[in-house]
């Protein structure tokens, strides 16, 4: 196993990363839907801080062949962003910090609001393969979606122990394979993401990306709601 003291340049200062992705799909015939997908990313990672984050959007509706209507079918926001304090420039080692918001109305829930700190290590298994695992307690808010002759529902908090871990791995100069997880285990509810991803290089700043997402509430506002959503995209990335 690599240490990272060998392998990053402690005494760079490295400038903000960003990246922009878009992909819009398009069916007709017996079925006719129309779906976008859109996500910005930015870090830095510079001498004891590692900074990242992230703005996510999805949204599809479907044709009603009956009255000729597009109904929605998807609309979700996802936002996070996370920092993390390395121990020493040269150290697998950090302290981080989370944050995340997120609107999905098709999960059952209005919103669901998550703050988590907590220990972070970072393993460099091979000069182009490294990993991020993280760990530690949080406070979750969430506000479920009103169901129809039901009274009004109110927000609620509920502390939470947020587990994540992400594999990053550069296949080659021109390719990159990364995945990711993270569960936010509560007491009433237990949130989990993840995600598996492959891009090629189209040129220097333009990527195709074809990813696979996963979002997963153990608990709905009712039996007609899925607890598990998928999501599969194919999209070009512009990176800045």
């Amino acid at each position: 196993m690599f240490d990272d003291a060998d392998d990053i340049d402690t005494e760079t200062v490295e400038e903000w990363e960003a990246s922009a992705e878009f992909g819009l799909l398009y069916t007709s015939g017996n079925t006719e839907t129309e779906s976008l997908k859109g996500k910005f990313t930015a870090s830095r990672d510079v001498q004891n801080w590692r900074h990242k984050g992230v703005f996510d959007y999805y949204t599809s509706e479907q044709k009603d062949q009956d009255t000729g209507e597009m109904n929605e079918t998807a609309d979700r926001m996802f936002i996070s962003a996370q920092s993390n304090y390395k121990f020493a420039p040269d150290s697998r080692d950090s302290l981080f910090v989370f944050g995340s918001y997120e609107e999905d109305e098709f999960s059952g829930f209005n919103y669901q609001a998550t703050v988590a700190t907590g220990y972070g290590a970072r393993y460099r298994y091979d000069q182009d393969i490294y990993a991020d695992y993280e760990i530690g307690p949080g406070y979750s808010r969430t506000k479920p979606v009103q169901v129809e002759g039901e009274p009004p529902v109110e927000s609620d908090g509920s502390m939470i122990l947020r587990v994540a871990g992400s594999l990053n791995w550069k296949i080659s100069e021109n390719s990159r394979f990364s995945a990711l997880l993270s569960s936010e285990v509560g007491e009433d509810n237990t949130k989990s993401k993840a995600e598996l991803s492959v891009s090629a290089n189209i040129n220097s700043s333009l990527a195709m990306k074809v990813s696979l997402g996963a979002n997963h509430n153990s608990q709905v506002a009712d039996e007609t709601i899925e607890k598990l959503d998928t999501e599969t995209a194919v999209t070009l990335v512009y990176s800045f």
